[in-house]
């Protein structure tokens, strides 16, 4: 039997993790039915006890009671509290989620990715910032019987060592997103990009839109995370089109003409670029052209509609939770497509 004091030593609370704290104690306690430490019938402690003890609100340590409650492993007894209902777990899976940054469109794969997986898997959520540091610290000290280990891998810089702290990691549980790095020996599932093709393709189908501006210019920041694959498959396009073609790194002394198309990657740079359209008065889909790097859903009404190029992170997020629900370890091509919109 496992009184309420032990519990309490069981539950882990990281301020390091994206996972909500509610869904951090809710886990703790799953994994301490899992290893066969709590029992059927066991006393939880009290609210007000990992309230105080883990310095969280009451209202927090309620919602994860609540979930336990919803997928009945615990019920509760008018002045007596919280005891362990079942220890017949439903979740078969616990996963290790490890995402390079928040974004809108990483909340669309982590959305769609945990919809798809439903009540079957307990998630750990971590964010490393792009910073392989980070990165290392976070893969090296959660290395705790996770049956998966799901990571999307982009970094600033030093990030060629990345697939050494992946290959430490056990054999068939990896499952890397976005992007599929060289040199990773144990065997692995993917849900990936094929960056320069996927540009090409997709600028192509926009060959039509596009003739009616002589240049192309990309701008792609010099601390960027972005694979160069993209600009190989940029400058294809150009060549094989007859385009003036155009790298920068930053607008900021950059001189907008008409005639030009723009292809941005980051957000900050999507501003700068609308904040100089405008104040050229240029007519945006006829003088100048706007192509964005990752739909989201404001893309639609920015400049009455901003075209973009863009997987499918609904998709990514599905395909790589049925990927764990079939334990199986393929490589899957996520779609990738372009949306034409007003601003082209």
């Amino acid at each position: 039997m496992c009184l309420p004091k032990d519990i309490l030593k069981l539950i882990k609370i990281d301020e390091f993790s994206s996972s909500p704290k509610y869904m951090q104690l809710s886990n703790s306690v799953l994994d301490g039915i899992r290893k066969g430490i709590i029992q059927k019938n066991d006393l939880m402690p009290s609210i007000n006890d990992v309230s105080f003890e883990f310095d969280i609100s009451r209202v927090t340590v309620e919602r994860g009671y609540n979930y336990l409650k919803s997928i009945s492993v615990l019920k509760s007894v008018a002045g007596k509290g919280y005891f362990i209902n079942s220890t017949e777990l439903s979740q078969n899976y616990k996963v290790f989620l490890l995402f390079n940054k928040l974004s809108v469109h990483k909340k669309i794969v982590y959305d769609s990715f945990v919809q798809t997986l439903g009540p079957k898997a307990s998630i750990d959520f971590y964010v490393y910032n792009n910073d392989f540091g980070l990165f290392k610290r976070i893969v090296e000290n959660r290395k705790d019987n996770y049956t998966h280990y799901v990571i999307i891998p982009h970094f600033f810089e030093d990030g060629e060592n990345a697939s050494e702290v992946i290959n430490t990691l056990p054999s068939g549980k990896v499952l890397l997103l976005d992007k599929i790095l060289p040199k990773i020996t144990i065997a692995f599932g993917a849900v990936y990009e094929n960056f320069g093709n996927d540009l090409f393709k997709t600028l192509t189908e926009g060959l039509e839109a596009l003739k009616k501006y002589h240049k192309i210019i990309m701008i792609f920041p010099e601390a960027s995370y972005f694979p160069k694959e993209i600009i190989e498959g940029f400058k294809q396009f150009c060549a094989e089109f007859a385009f003036e073609q155009e790298i920068v790194s930053s607008l900021e002394n950059h001189q907008i003409r008409k005639g030009e198309v723009y292809i941005n990657l980051m957000e900050d740079d999507l501003v700068d670029l609308i904040d100089k359209i405008i104040s050229e008065d240029f007519k945006i889909g006829r003088e100048i052209g706007v192509i964005s790097y990752n739909d989201t859903p404001l893309k639609r009404f920015i400049l009455n509609g901003l075209t973009t190029i863009s997987t499918d992170f609904k998709q990514m997020g599905k395909s790589a939770a049925e990927l764990i629900l079939n334990n199986q370890t393929n490589k899957i091509e996520n779609p990738f497509y372009l949306t034409l919109r007003k601003s082209l």
